[in-house]
């Protein structure tokens, strides 16, 4: 099973005032793949910082899948996307567009056809066990 963790800060970056995410996805008790990376624009709300987080570890996780998927060992489980904020989590799994969220629409269509699908779940963990916080905030001058 694919579990990830996935956090971003808001408008991290002093200089830009653009958004970092950061994610890792572990497939077992294994690392293999993690990211922290800014974004390549300003994000108009926190929420669509933090939401364009779970896509881009969703993204990645869709493409591990594929692959698991060639290398001839599908996955029979949905994988797990933890998160921290139950706003975002919430948009995950609702199919109604909220007019303060209208500007995140892509990525939302792109999250909740991955969950409606069942390859994706979108779920709760409290900060102290989100592995994923220190992803955006540690790396500031690294990320490009």
């Amino acid at each position: 099973m694919l579990l990830s963790y996935t956090d971003a800060d808001w408008a991290g970056c002093p200089n830009t005032q653009r958004s970092t995410s950061g994610f890792c996805v572990f497939l077992g008790d294994n690392l293999i793949s993690w990211s922290a990376k800014r974004h390549a624009t300003r994000s108009r709300s926190s929420a669509e910082a933090e939401y364009r987080g779970v896509e881009n570890v969703v993204a990645e996780i869709c493409w591990l899948r594929n692959l698991l998927l060639e290398l001839q060992c599908p996955l029979r489980q949905a994988s797990i996307v933890y998160y921290d904020n139950i706003f975002i989590i919430y948009l995950s799994h609702n199919p109604v567009q909220h007019q303060r969220t209208k500007h995140i629409e892509i990525d939302l269509h792109f999250v909740r056809e991955k969950v409606a699908l069942g390859h994706v779940r979108v779920l709760h963990v409290p900060s102290s066990y989100q592995y994923a916080t220190y992803l955006p905030k540690d790396f500031p001058d690294a990320i490009s």
